[in-house]
């Protein structure tokens, strides 16, 4: 899902060409539905009996997914905003199968493209602030307020979007360490570029509730930070997902599970 849009501003061209990507992709998809299959498809009992691999393996997804949003953000399109919007698209059509979903709450979610969309936007934005700041006093103080009224809207959405005030900060978590590592990717200063890994690895460990979820998404992370600081280009290449699946698996595979949850009690009325 990347994005070259002529006469928007080049990306950045710092970062290696990598496959980590396309490993990402696979790894997130089957993470994702093995997750959802668990938690909505199987029966009570079986749902409790699988429920280590919706604890585990399922927690891989969101963190590759928030890293590979990121990732192409910053390094892969000329427009975040179109890609954004790309991302959103998927979460609409995504969402009326998602509602469907079998939850213990009556409480409205929106889905994870949301959250990734909301996330590349606000973290875009920020580093456009804190590569080109304004110089005027008017400027300086509308941006402020700009950014605190963004502040507040992450506040008061961030309960209505899946994974919630922690996951829209991922992308903006993730952009933030990437970007500082490719600008400081020698010497000492590359010890010191480290340190823009600890806020993402902080939020990622927020997302959990439980000990094991928590060790699995905050390792994923951590993975994601040392290809994005260095191991990138070594990374070897994978055969790439069909832009079809790309697109398409997660309002598809919602449909699907939607479909054997619910035709059971169609069949029987």
């Amino acid at each position: 899902m990347t994005d070259t849009t002529a006469g928007a501003p080049a990306p950045d061209r710092r970062a290696p060409r990598s496959h980590w990507t396309d490993w990402g992709k696979w790894l997130a998809l089957i993470s994702m539905t093995v997750d959802h299959v668990v938690r909505y498809a199987l029966s009570n009992e079986l749902s409790w009996q699988f429920g280590w691999a919706s604890s585990t393996i399922g927690r891989v997804a969101f963190p590759l997914f928030a890293a590979m949003v990121a990732w192409h953000g910053l390094f892969d399109t000329r427009n975040p905003m179109r890609y954004a919007r790309r991302i959103l698209v998927i979460g609409l059509i995504a969402q009326l199968p998602y509602i469907l979903m079998p939850r213990y709450s009556s409480v409205l979610v929106i889905n994870v493209c949301f959250t990734l969309a909301f996330g590349l936007v606000w973290g875009a934005w920020l580093r456009q602030l804190l590569v080109s700041p304004p110089t005027e006093t008017r400027a300086r103080v509308m941006s402020a307020a700009a950014v605190a009224l963004s502040i507040l809207v992450w506040y008061t959405v961030g309960p209505l979007l899946e994974y919630g005030r922690f996951g829209i900060l991922m992308v903006p978590g993730f952009m933030l360490a990437m970007a500082v590592y490719q600008h400081f990717d020698h010497g000492v200063a590359r010890i010191w570029a480290w340190l823009a890994g600890v806020p993402i690895l902080l939020i990622t460990a927020q997302l959990n509730i439980y000990t094991i979820s928590k060790s699995v998404a905050f390792s994923t992370t951590l993975i994601v930070l040392v290809i994005a600081a260095g191991l990138a280009r070594f990374i070897p290449r994978v055969v790439r997902m069909p832009r079809w699946l790309w697109l398409g698996w997660y309002p598809g595979h919602l449909a699907v599970i939607a479909l054997i949850v619910y035709l059971p009690y169609m069949l029987t009325t």
